[in-house]
C-alpha cells in the first residue's frame, strides 16, 4: 500500500502504532519513519524485542496446529493487528480447510488493512472490539455471522494484555469473555514479564505509556499474569516462556529467559 493510499484511508504516519512498530519488528514494511524511531527506541534499551517478535510468530504457528489438533476449527483473534506472512486464517486453513477466523481490533490502522486484505470470503471477517467490552463484541452481528458461539472457540490474546493496567480490571473482563465462551473453548495469551530483565522494566514501560498517552500501570510478573488463566485448566506445560511451549525441537527452548514473553493455553471445561 502506498504512502497516499494509506493517507487517504485516514492515516496518520506522523504518530508511532504499536501495531506499525511490531510489523518493523517482524520486518514488514507497513510501517513510516515514526514506527520505525519509536521501535529502534525499543531496541535501544532491549535489543532482543526484534528475536522476540520472531519467536512469538514461531509460536503463532505452533499453537494454532495444536489447537486444530484438538478439534478447534473457530478463531477470533482479539487484538489481531497488522496482517502479516502468518495470518491465522492462513495458519488455521492449511491443516483444517473449513476453519472460521474473526479478527477484532479497535485501531482504525489494523481494521483499514485487514478489511483490505483479509475480509475475504464467507468464513472469515475483521471486526471492531476489545477485550474490554466482551458483551458487545460477542453479540456483534459480523462476528456471530462467522463464529459459532454454541461450538468451542479459541480466543487468541496475542499482546493485549500487557499495554492494559490493573486500574482498568482486565482481569475482571476476561472473566467475563472466559464466561460466555462454551464448554471446550481456548484461551490463548501471551504476556510479556521482566522477571528475568528488572532492569529495565521502568524505562520500556515509561516508553510505552508515552506512546499510549496513559500513565498508570505497571509491568506484571508472571504470577501477576496467572490469574488471566482463573476458571480454565492450563494446557501443559503450562505458562512459560515462548520458547518453552511445545518447541519443535529440543534445541528451540535453549535460554527461554533470552525471549521474555510468557505464553499460556487455558481449555474451558464446562
Amino acid at each position: 500500500m502506498s504512502d497516499e493510499a494509506r493517507w487517504f484511508a485516514g492515516i496518520d504516519p506522523s504518530t508511532p502504532n504499536l501495531a506499525r512498530m511490531h510489523d518493523y519488528f517482524i520486518g514488514g514494511k507497513d510501517n513510516f519513519a515514526a514506527d520505525r524511531e519509536a521501535a529502534e527506541a525499543v531496541l535501544a534499551i532491549a535489543p532482543e524485542v526484534r528475536v522476540m517478535a520472531q519467536e512469538h510468530q514461531a509460536f503463532h504457528v505452533r499453537v494454532v496446529r495444536y489447537l486444530v489438533e484438538q478439534g478447534v476449527t473457530q478463531f477470533v483473534n482479539l487484538g489481531s493487528g497488522l496482517p502479516s506472512e502468518l495470518n491465522t486464517h492462513e495458519l488455521a486453513r492449511s491443516l483444517a480447510p473449513a476453519a472460521r477466523v474473526a479478527y477484532v481490533d479497535n485501531d482504525p490502522v489494523v481494521l483499514t488493512h485487514g478489511r483490505a486484505i483479509l475480509a475475504r470470503g464467507p468464513r472469515t471477517t475483521v471486526v471492531k472490539g476489545d477485550v474490554m467490552h466482551p458483551a458487545a463484541l460477542l453479540a456483534d452481528p459480523g462476528l456471530r455471522k462467522v463464529i459459532d458461539l454454541d461450538r468451542p472457540v479459541a480466543v487468541l490474546l496475542f499482546g493485549v494484555l500487557q499495554y492494559i493496567p490493573d486500574e482498568r480490571d482486565p482481569f475482571r473482563r476476561v472473566a467475563e469473555l472466559i464466561d460466555a465462551l462454551p464448554a471446550g473453548s481456548h484461551v490463548v495469551i501471551t504476556h510479556v514479564v521482566f522477571d528475568s530483565r528488572p532492569e529495565i522494566a521502568a524505562p520500556i514501560v515509561e516508553l510505552y505509556q508515552k506512546l499510549l498517552g496513559h500513565s498508570e500501570g505497571d509491568a506484571r510478573s508472571r504470577d501477576e499474569v496467572l490469574p488471566f488463566f482463573d476458571g480454565l485448566d492450563l494446557v501443559d506445560p503450562g505458562l512459560v516462556y515462548v520458547r518453552e511451549w511445545r518447541p519443535d525441537s529440543p534445541f528451540g527452548s535453549d535460554r527461554p529467559e533470552k525471549a521474555w514473553v510468557l505464553v499460556g493455553v487455558g481449555r474451558k471445561n464446562g
